[in-house]
């Protein structure tokens, strides 16, 4: 019933729009094929809002310990569960390798307790860094960026993290797939596969060089596509501004 009550509203929203944005083309064809867009609507689709890759700077990654971070709110969504399950896989073999998460709680139904994660740490696989209003330095000390996400836009801290030369685990869903290429910047795991996503991570832990060449990649497919400049210009041309 909820569903049928937004699409209503989109419906009517969007009838006399003059342009619609997509950041992804996932998200259109969900439009699309609930009948929300009227015919020869005027689509568009766009990268996100692009990443401020002068204050998003590169530097070399530290591969030796490696060292995972997800950031986002506590929301299981976020696939935090599947990145701690994975964390507790992987420090068995590989006691050095760390894992973080950065992100403030999230008190909703659809949150992760910070008891729960606070028990994650308790175990010994999982670190906690709490809430920050600039995330750079954690990423700066970062190895690999994660984010098994159940479904994006188009991800801002995974193109933060590459903006910084940092590679990226994420799920094959919506908006990720838009981010990462497979192999080339990082790595694409199926949505709920832990032993697939403790697969991918540890690629980086076996082996370090890659680390820096994905996460060179990475910084360069950033500035070609999701400079916040470009992408900045490309609104407001299609705009007419």
């Amino acid at each position: 019933l909820l569903n049928k009550v937004a699409s209503l509203l989109y419906r009517l929203a969007l009838s006399r729009s003059h342009g619609i944005f997509f950041q992804n083309k996932d998200d259109l064809k969900v439009f699309t094929d609930a009948g929300i867009l009227r015919p020869g609507a005027p689509v568009h689709i766009t990268r996100g809002t692009g990443v401020d890759v002068e204050s998003f700077s590169f530097s070399a990654p530290p591969t030796a310990p490696p060292i995972f971070l997800l950031v986002g709110r506590l929301l299981a969504a976020k696939g935090l569960r599947e990145y701690a399950a994975a964390a507790r896989l992987l420090k068995n073999r590989h006691p050095k390798a760390r894992f973080q998460i950065l992100g403030p709680p999230d008190d909703s139904p659809a949150g992760v307790p910070t008891d729960e994660v606070h028990g994650w740490e308790a175990d010994g696989y999982i670190e906690y860094l709490g809430a920050t209003s600039d995330v750079r330095p954690f990423v700066r000390d970062a190895s690999v960026m994660v984010l098994p996400s159940y479904r994006e836009g188009a991800p801002c801290s995974i193109l933060e993290g590459l903006a910084m030369g940092r590679p990226a685990v994420v799920t094959d869903v919506p908006g990720c797939r838009e981010v990462v290429i497979d192999g080339e910047n990082g790595w694409m795991t199926p949505l709920g596969d832990v032993d697939a996503l403790a697969a991918a991570m540890e690629k980086f832990i076996v082996e370090p060089g890659l680390v820096a060449r994905q996460g060179t990649a990475g910084r360069a497919f950033v500035e070609d596509r999701f400079d916040a400049r470009k992408v900045s210009l490309g609104l407001m041309t299609t705009m007419g501004l």
